[in-house]
């Protein structure tokens, strides 16, 4: 069969995904909802997916969204992508796999997309709502053990972990990567997680009205943590596998170092006594024991310590700036609460 006769271009994806959605050309997908238009009503599903709204956010995606969205339209009753601005054949693809395609006209970023992705499922009424990504590295499979607390009423946002109880084949960089990243956002967020990079998520109708995001880098997870902690949201987590296919879009060096700068942008903002006061109140310790020391090295030997006095005073001063910015940002958090 000429694939161009029907004006579908599926030259990139593999035999097995070129027959799937050929397949689903006897099924017509609904047609695509502009950012800020209204779209058609989702279609009847099985009864266990009732309400329950997949969101796949994606950038260049082609060679795996099409086998994405139907893998998971097999578990949920309505399959949204977030086309963020692709220049490859990625919403084409999505569509004719079955896929409702939000599409941004330039590339915005994840937070972006994800914001998206909650917006057009407040505007579906949805019990639930899991997020994925569409490079294939989440298998749709674990959506019904994603969504089981969210629908039994035991949680409000469930977290694929992928160092849970089921074991993935994880580079060595990235496992390290991601628990410092962890470490950090649960000491901001005071919300213990095992994976809070996790892009697998499911979210109760209630946290879909709350969530909203003003990061516009990569740590959206993050702020979903952040969030949920403010909100005061039930979080749990549920083990999951995940495969890595093909070398990474972006450096893993480039991509750690961003998350990083956003997550503590993050805490900072939140709890400015922990970030800036307790190193404030440390280098002023530090800053008038050295000084103690140059009064104490003058009484007894007559000598002026001009390096160790230099020190002192540059302690004492960053010291007390850092522990003036702190009380003044919590003082202004605390009136804005």
């Amino acid at each position: 069969m000429d694939c161009r006769a029907h004006g579908v271009v599926l030259l990139c994806l593999t035999p097995t995904e070129r027959s799937l959605i050929l397949h689903m050309r006897t099924h017509p997908a609904p047609e695509r909802a502009p950012e800020s238009g209204g779209m058609a009503p989702p279609a009847e599903g099985e009864s266990g997916q009732q309400g329950i709204v997949g969101a796949i956010p994606c950038f260049n995606e082609e060679l795996f969204i099409g086998s994405v969205v139907l893998k998971t339209r097999g578990y949920v009753e309505h399959v949204i992508v977030v086309d963020d601005g692709s220049t490859d054949g990625t919403a084409l693809v999505a569509e004719k796999a079955g896929a409702t395609v939000i599409r941004h006209e330039r590339n915005r970023g994840k937070a972006a997309a994800v914001a998206t992705a909650f917006s057009r499922a407040r505007e579906l009424g949805c019990r639930a709502l899991v997020l994925l990504d569409g490079d294939g590295q989440h298998d749709p499979a674990f959506i019904p053990s994603l969504v089981r607390p969210v629908l039994d009423g035991d949680a409000d946002m469930v977290v694929g972990s992928r160092f849970l109880d089921i074991r993935s084949s994880i580079p060595g960089y990235r496992i390290w990567g991601h628990r410092v990243l962890t470490l950090l956002t649960n000491l901001g967020s005071r919300v213990k997680l095992t994976d809070s990079q996790s892009g697998l998520r499911a979210f109760s109708a209630r946290a879909v009205e709350v969530m909203s995001f003003a990061e516009g880098g990569l740590s959206v997870e993050s702020e979903m943590q952040f969030r949920a902690s403010e909100a005061g949201l039930r979080v749990t987590e549920v083990p999951v596998r995940v495969g890595y296919h093909g070398r990474p879009k972006r450096s893993p060096v480039t991509h750690g170092v961003g998350v990083l700068n956003s997550i503590v942008g993050l805490v900072s903002r939140r709890v400015p006594l922990l970030v800036f006061g307790v190193p404030g109140l440390v280098m002023l310790g530090f800053g008038l024991w050295e000084g103690w020391r140059v009064v104490q090295g003058y009484n007894e030997y007559h000598d002026f310590w001009l390096g160790p006095a230099l020190v002192a005073v540059l302690l004492c001063i960053v010291g007390s700036l850092s522990v003036f910015t702190a009380v003044i940002l919590h003082t202004i958090r605390s009136f804005f609460k």
